[in-house]
């Protein structure tokens, strides 16, 4: 059994809770407290990537992950990480790329399940009509994560 270690991270957009064990991140959580915490070296890399997304000068993480899920989440999530920075797919886009149009809400299932916000950016995913659609952190976050990547993209 590997060990876990916690940390938490203020963004602009609220706590984060930072979750590794010695081989990869495993979580990234919006939180609204922080508990005890028990850092690693993939915490502190991950947490100076988040400090350069944050800034505008991180366009793509480049930090080991490790997420459960099954073998179509798992798809969905690599298609998610293939957004561009500052870009927009709507759930029928990334059905499309994994070769299941009909696929929709299952895409939108699997988006729901993402543990590791803003490294899997599903964020990027919105409504066929550009609108914003579902985000576990809430989408006051996913309109300000696009608009910062908006902003930064240029």
């Amino acid at each position: 059994m590997s060990s876990i270690y916690i940390s938490f991270y203020d963004s602009p957009i609220g706590l984060i809770k930072i979750s590794a064990n010695e081989r990869a991140i495993v979580s990234l959580d919006f939180v609204y407290k922080k508990s005890k915490e028990k850092e690693n070296e993939i915490i502190k890399a991950c947490k100076k990537q988040l400090d350069e997304y944050f800034k505008g000068t991180r366009k793509e993480f480049d930090i080991d992950i490790e997420i459960e899920g099954t073998e179509f989440q798992k798809m969905v999530w690599r298609e998610l990480k293939k957004i561009p920075y500052g870009q927009k797919r709507s759930y029928k886009d990334i059905a499309i790329a994994i070769g299941n149009e009909k696929a929709v809400r299952a895409i939108g299932g699997a988006n729901n399940k993402n543990k590791i916000a803003i490294i899997i950016p599903c964020h990027r995913v919105v409504g066929s009509d550009g609108s914003l659609t579902g985000y576990a952190g809430g989408l006051w976050r996913k309109q300000w994560l696009l608009e910062h990547e908006e902003k930064y993209s240029k």
